[in-house]
């Protein structure tokens, strides 16, 4: 599950309200979940938190309906003006490749 060696599909929505930078920083938040060996669904939700510091931004993993939480750091120094509007990132593990889209919560 999420084999970093597939190829990485980001859609056109999240590149128009994240930095990449951001981007990036979700994805090695992945990288970072893999290796903890926490991965336990093919589908992971990314809420951003409102908090942050100067160059931190906060998220959490959320996975099998939230059961599965942990918050993760994500270095960024940038505006963090996409902050504050409950938009949610997933990522989901497809067969040929790992794909990262705004959730269809946000989307009503």
């Amino acid at each position: 599950m999420f084999d970093p060696t597939k190829k990485r599909k980001v859609a056109e929505e999240v590149k128009e309200q994240f930095p990449s930078e951001v981007i990036k920083g979700l994805w090695d938040t992945l990288k970072q979940m893999k290796k903890d060996q926490i991965l336990v669904t093919p589908v992971i939700a990314f809420a951003f938190s409102d908090d942050f510091t100067d160059d931190e931004i906060y998220v959490m993993g959320l996975q099998n309906s939230g059961a599965v939480a942990k918050e993760y750091t994500i270095k960024y120094s940038g505006s963090k003006d996409f902050l504050g509007k409950g938009t949610i990132v997933v990522v989901q593990d497809k067969p040929k490749n790992i794909t990262m889209k705004i959730s269809d919560v946000n989307k009503q």
